[in-house]
C-alpha cells in the first residue's frame, strides 16, 4: 500500500526558509521518480520541482535558484529545500510519486501517480 505524508510546512516570513520532507512508502512497486506540487488559493495545482531515482532535478521557473529538491533513496524520502520565499510562495505543498511496477517501466519524464495529502505553507511580510 502506498502513503505519502509531508511535512515541514508552516508560517514564515517573507525572506526566510522552510524545509518540507516528504516520506514514502510503496509497498512493492519501483519508484521511478518524486516531486513536488502545490495549490495556492484560486489556483490550480502546478508542479515546481522533481527528482528522478537517478537524482536528475527539474525546477519549474519561479522557484529555480531558490528551492532545491534532494533525495534519500534508502529512507525513500524526498525534501524541498525552500529558501528566500516570497508572498506567491504561500500554497498547499503536495507530494508526488511516480510508482511503476517494474523498474523498466520508468520513463525518462515522471508520470506522477501518486499524491500525499499536503501540507499548508504561509509566508507573511
Amino acid at each position: 500500500q502506498v502513503h505519502l505524508v509531508e511535512s515541514g510546512g508552516g508560517s514564515v516570513q517573507a525572506g526566510k526558509s522552510l524545509k518540507l520532507s516528504c516520506a514514502a512508502s510503496m509497498g512493492k512497486l519501483e519508484r521511478c521518480g518524486m516531486g513536488w506540487y502545490r495549490q495556492a488559493p484560486g489556483k490550480e495545482r502546478e508542479i515546481i520541482s522533481s527528482i528522478s531515482f537517478e537524482g536528475t532535478e527539474w525546477y519549474t521557473d519561479s522557484v529555480k535558484g531558490r528551492f532545491t529538491i534532494s533525495q534519500d533513496t534508502f529512507k525513500n524520502e524526498v525534501y524541498l529545500q525552500m529558501n528566500s520565499l516570497n508572498i506567491e510562495d504561500a500554497a498547499v505543498y503536495f507530494c508526488a510519486a511516480d510508482l511503476r511496477a517494474y523498474w523498466y517501466l520508468c520513463d525518462r519524464d515522471p508520470a506522477f501517480n501518486y499524491w500525499g495529502q499536503g501540507t499548508q505553507v504561509t509566508v507573511f511580510s
